[in-house]
């Protein structure tokens, strides 16, 4: 991925870290707490077997759409817990 798309997306890894900040789980591997950013590329990763570093041009609006669907699906989530 070009250098100007790693940087636009890391921005958006970095939104939704915050948005998830405090909203993951406990987990007994992380005592300290979760880290809500590694959590988010990790995911990445998981979905497109790399780093988001390392994908290619024509999957950055891919990522894109899969961070922001999943930030919408956790916000319909959250709605549905305070009704």
């Amino acid at each position: 991925m070009n250098e100007e798309n790693k940087k636009k997306l890391w921005n958006e890894i970095l939104k939704a870290g915050d948005y998830l900040k405090d909203k993951l789980p406990n987990h007994p591997n992380h005592p300290k707490g979760r880290n809500s950013y590694a959590h988010v590329a990790l995911e990445i990763k998981n979905k497109f077997k790399m780093s988001y570093k390392d994908l290619p041009d024509n999957k950055y609006y891919s990522v894109l759409k899969k961070l922001r669907q999943d930030e919408r699906i956790t916000e319909e989530f959250e709605i549905g817990l305070t009704m």
